[in-house]
């Protein structure tokens, strides 16, 4: 026994000795909210990435949540949903016009998925305020489904990538097309044609009414009857006045 016991303290020295050297696991650091780490870090989405990068609005919304206590939600588009998109659509616009785009995606409100349910459409986007009619982007819910509409898409919020109190990124699975980039003008409504008029009709004699094509008859050869009794009577005035010529020479 009296061994065991000179035993025992040396192995509690050496646990303790190196209990005291195992350092404890930091916590990471939180550091600023960085829009690209978060959809990085989410995955599927490197197309957004690169558009957010070289419009310079990573940049704008990255300064926006570390220097301000103003909100963001964004929508962001899936690889998926942009390779769903019509050939050189991206292409058919101007550099201008993806900057708008893409501002199109970004509320400058924070909205928790339960907020939605309340929201009043139409949302205001930092591509332009919604209630001039240039950039109406419209949520209604269902349950706990939010959906999106533009005008052009219609989509729904697939998935929840990143909240907290000042950012709210969200998943669509299209990329939100805005009215005013990609829909077609609303067309004026057609003048009223004046009302058709009825064509006259070509009176065939077939046609006519009854008895007009016999009084024609009766007026014509009454004419011709006229003319005839004219001639006659002018015919026997020159005879008349021939014989009275002659019987005078032979006198």
């Amino acid at each position: 026994m009296a061994k065991l016991i000179h035993f025992l303290p040396p192995l509690f020295l050496i646990f303790q000795t190196i209990s005291a050297q195992t350092p404890s696991v930091a916590p990471a650091p939180t550091g600023p909210t960085n829009i690209t780490k978060v959809l990085e870090k989410a995955g599927q989405f490197t197309t957004f990435i690169k558009l957010l990068k070289a419009t310079q609005v990573a940049d704008r919304i990255n300064s926006q949540l570390n220097n301000s206590n103003q909100g963001l939600t964004i929508f962001a588009p899936t690889d998926n949903a942009f390779s769903s998109l019509k050939a050189g659509t991206l292409n058919s616009i101007s550099s201008q016009d993806q900057l708008q785009l893409l501002q199109f995606h970004i509320l400058p409100t924070l909205y928790t998925m339960s907020q939605f349910q309340t929201a009043s459409n139409p949302l205001h986007t930092q591509a332009g305020n919604s209630d001039d009619g240039e950039y109406p982007l419209n949520v209604t819910t269902s349950g706990n489904q939010v959906n999106v509409t533009t005008g052009v898409v219609d989509t729904t919020v697939s998935n929840t990538i990143y909240t907290d109190n000042q950012l709210a990124v969200y998943q669509v699975d299209k990329v939100l097309l805005p009215m005013a980039l990609f829909g077609q003008p609303p067309t004026a409504a057609p003048a009223e044609a004046p009302a058709p008029t009825k064509p006259e009709k070509n009176v065939r004699a077939s046609d006519s009414p009854s008895g007009s094509t016999s009084d024609t008859s009766v007026n014509a050869s009454s004419a011709v009857g006229l003319n005839s009794q004219k001639v006659k009577g002018v015919t026997f005035i020159v005879a008349f006045v021939a014989n009275i010529v002659v019987s005078c020479l032979w006198l």
